[in-house]
């Protein structure tokens, strides 16, 4: 017998809230265990844009902006602007201060907590959504991330907004599930450009597979899922359009990446399919501080290309160091130590975090087998790793990139750990199944034929 919805709802927040609180100490801990951590790198730009911005400034280079205290205006989308947009909430109340970028920060991972325990629970129900949000709370390779106060603190929160508006219109395909869903792809995408695809790799497959409604209907199920996204991604691309020489939708920093990624370098010794500061220095770093970001962006751009095509006969080698460095199965000691020197990620729980990725790698595979003989679709989840592995492919290999991946695997492994709960304790069993909306089999007949990976 399943557990009224009500009932349910009072037996998953209770718990949910207590891991949301560990986790939340859990961050707050480190940031208090390095008070004087200097901003620099990807996070000390973003807080500088997003100090500009409360300012008045506009979205505009910190660094031309400071240089020898010039205030040279330079417009700037060298990442897309959710994560500056957050960010502009400390200094917004009056809080200036790098520090309290980090402290917000934290509060910011902990949502994802929350918002990755619902992903589970629609997924395999209250059990599983508890399991995630603990997994969530307590993993280092989430939690570094908000004591970096790094971009990749909101990455985590978008993809399980992204899963669980997944997961309810496949098990309820309506107007309004749909139009969340395109909605939060939308929202993700101005977290990080690249999960744009999962526009293809999640959506279109999810409405395309509601056989119990005619393709008519299915077309404007996609429509609808396309203005939601646009509604949110649109306005930035337009405002990117009306402000640069050359065009830019949601960032331009393309350009700089691809040359600190292709030169010879990265392509064999100690750096092989990682990235250089010397190469970035030797091509990015020539441009005045007072031009054009697209137009400096679409150089650099054009330089990395040119080494791309001189040396085709290296990249496929260059490609699989990539993927292996960044899934963590080429040099996965080195990269930490990388991420320990380059972005000063606390050395021994960066290895903590290792194991513990190593093994939810393990248990998603057969949290995999359980969806699958559940009859519950697994490809939105796998889709996000192939995301990742475009990144990897068209980038470098870098651990913090693989954090939306991380989420799936947490959902994943915390399936195959309920699982085993159940087959250990089977007389509770049927709290798994929250309520009949969460009944691991979808309903009928309004649900779509279940599918696969």
């Amino acid at each position: 017998m399943a557990l009224a919805p009500d009932t349910d709802r009072r037996r998953l927040w209770p718990w949910l809230t207590v891991w949301t609180v560990v986790g939340l100490g859990i961050r707050f801990a480190t940031v208090y265990g390095r008070p004087h951590r200097v901003p620099g790198g990807d996070p000390g730009y973003a807080w500088g844009v997003a100090n500009l911005l409360v300012a008045g400034k506009g979205f505009i280079n910190p660094l031309s902006y400071g240089f020898h205290n010039q205030h040279i205006v330079v417009q700037t989308a060298g990442w897309p602007p959710l994560w500056t947009f957050f960010l502009t909430i400390p200094p917004f109340f009056g809080f200036h201060s790098f520090f309290a970028a980090r402290f917000w920060s934290c509060i910011i991972g902990a949502l994802a907590i929350v918002v990755c325990g619902l992903a589970g629970r629609e997924i395999g129900g209250r059990r599983v959504g508890l399991i995630a949000a603990l997994l969530i709370a307590v993993y280092p390779n989430i939690w570094m991330n908000n004591e970096l106060a790094s971009s990749e603190t909101l990455s985590p929160l978008v993809v399980a907004l992204v899963l669980w508006t997944a997961y309810r219109f496949w098990k309820r395909p309506s107007g309004w599930n749909v139009a969340a869903l395109g909605a939060s792809v939308g929202f993700a995408t101005l977290c990080r450009d690249e999960l744009a695809l999962l526009a293809i790799l999640i959506v279109v497959p999810l409405v395309l597979l509601v056989r119990s409604a005619q393709w008519r209907r299915r077309v404007v199920l996609l429509v609808i899922a396309g203005a939601s996204a646009s509604v949110l991604v649109f306005p930035w691309v337009g405002y990117n359009m009306s402000r640069f020489e050359k065009p830019v939708y949601i960032s331009d920093g393309l350009g700089p990446t691809l040359a600190s990624a292709n030169c010879g370098v990265t392509y064999s010794g100690t750096f092989e399919g990682y990235w250089s500061l010397e190469c970035m220095k030797g091509v990015a770093y020539k441009y005045t501080p007072t031009a054009d970001e697209s137009v400096n962006f679409a150089r650099t751009q054009t330089i990395g290309t040119k080494y791309i095509r001189a040396h085709e006969s290296e990249l496929p080698q260059v490609t699989l160091a990539r993927v292996g460095r960044g899934f963590g199965f080429f040099h996965p000691l080195q990269q930490v130590k990388f991420d320990s020197y380059i972005e000063t990620r606390p050395y021994h729980w960066a290895l903590v975090g290792l194991g513990m990725y190593y093994a939810l790698l393990a248990l998603s595979i057969g949290g995999t087998i359980v969806l699958r003989r559940r009859r519950i679709p697994v490809f939105p989840l796998w889709a996000i790793g192939l995301d990742v592995l475009s990144v990897f492919v068209l980038s470098f290999g870098q651990t913090r990139y693989r954090v939306t991946f991380e989420v799936s695997l947490v959902l994943l492994a915390a399936v195959q750990l309920e699982w085993f709960w159940s087959k250990l304790f089977p007389g509770r069993r049927r709290s798994a199944i929250a309520s009949p909306e969460d009944a691991l089999e979808p309903p009928e007949p309004a649900s779509p034929v279940p599918v696969g990976a």
